[in-house]
């Protein structure tokens, strides 16, 4: 536990190592030689911590990481790591000058940034690289503009180089959906036609987590790009299928101390607006988190906790730092003692998909929620 007390701490993660490297190499089999596996470490690795992340991909073998702005990128240089850095979330102008000196590699959305990477990069005195990205149908970030105009910006850029061309599926697990498909087609078509005009690019990248599980193959190309798999997770597929191509497992564990202990009697309102009354005398605990931690105030009188290697109703309104659970069935338990948020004990597992789908969000919402006053341990 690296010389950390947990005794000492109100909330902790607690995060393996040996999961994302493992979680790593079942997707790194799974894309298959020739394959170049991009780690995303963005939101800081999902929760996870990017910097202690991307060393565990580093010692892996990973020759890029990505990540959603400048501040990320810059962030882990200066914690020593080395992999080439995709900066996939968009350039804002003043964040330009970061580039070259932090060895950055930016995702550029719109031909209009080539030219200004270009100015860039020739007062830098130095080449950059950059990634273009086709708007294939998400309708979000990357370029919809004709080939023929593409060619020129491409072909009248002088410093910034073409390094990699790179697209993003909205429902990649979908398969009630042709959209996939249809933004296969797309991005292939564009890639067809700058390579039939003499131009190219080193790096070829369309899959993340979803469609690498599920075999997309025609969008492996040379570079897949996990982000959720390497912490654990594959999206439930919607509609036929084919199965999953690896197995995953939650590298995080979020624990909480019971501050308190008491019992109530039959009919006691619990919590900020009363909005538990409580059925029969019922012991009750006080957890040290909140909402300010990253419990979903959408948990309240809906979510469960793991008390004493049960589960445990969430009673009453979560409030900024506290959460009141319901005791009766682990009497045993005292303050001080650990109850889990996320995770297992013994035969009974909470994860972020299930936490997700009673508070009406996404398993990447519940990760990237949990706060920066929840110490990560790593193990």
């Amino acid at each position: 536990m690296e010389g950390v007390s947990l005794n000492s701490l109100r909330s902790y993660a607690r995060i393996s190592r040996d999961r994302i490297a493992r979680n790593y190499r079942a997707v790194r089999a799974a894309a298959g030689p020739g394959v170049e596996v991009l780690g995303v470490v963005k939101a800081d690795a999902y929760g996870h911590g990017a910097v202690e992340v991307s060393r565990v991909l580093e010692a892996e073998g990973a020759l890029w990481l990505a990540v959603s702005s400048v501040e990320e990128g810059v962030a882990l240089r200066n914690a020593g790591i080395r992999a080439r850095i995709l900066v996939m979330g968009g350039i804002l102008k003043p964040e330009y000058e970061a580039l070259a000196p932090f060895h950055l590699t930016p995702a550029v959305h719109a031909l209009e940034q080539i030219g200004e990477l270009d100015a860039v990069a020739a007062q830098a005195g130095r080449e950059i690289p950059y990634h273009l990205k086709i708007d294939s149908g998400l309708s979000r970030l990357g370029t919809r503009e004709p080939v023929g105009d593409i060619l020129d910006a491409v072909r009248g850029a002088r410093h910034a180089r073409l390094e990699g061309l790179m697209t993003h599926f909205a429902s990649p697990a979908d398969y009630t959906s042709s959209q996939t498909d249809d933004q296969c087609r797309e991005f292939g078509r564009v890639v067809s036609a700058l390579r039939a005009a003499g131009v190219s690019a080193g790096y070829i990248h369309a899959a993340s987590t979803n469609a690498i599980a599920y075999g997309r193959r025609d969008a492996f190309y040379n570079m897949v790009r996990p982000g959720h798999a390497i912490y654990g997770y594959v999206s439930p597929a919607r509609g036929q299928s084919p199965p999953p191509l690896f197995e995953v497992e939650p590298a995080l564990t979020w624990k909480a101390k019971i501050l308190l202990t008491k019992d109530l009697p039959e009919g006691a309102l619990v919590g900020y607006g009363g909005t538990f009354r409580t059925p029969r005398p019922m012991r009750i605990g006080v957890l040290a988190v909140g909402y300010a931690d990253g419990m979903f105030h959408r948990l309240s009188n809906r979510g469960k906790v793991i008390a004493g290697g049960k589960l445990a109703p969430i009673l009453g309104t979560v409030a900024m730092d506290l959460t009141t659970i319901d005791l009766t069935q682990a009497p045993d338990l005292r303050p001080g003692d650990d109850v889990t948020l996320l995770g297992r004990e013994g035969d009974v597992s909470l994860d972020a998909q299930q936490i997700a789908k009673v508070a009406g969000t996404i398993s990447y919402n519940i990760l990237c929620s949990i706060s920066a006053r929840v110490r990560r341990v790593y193990v």
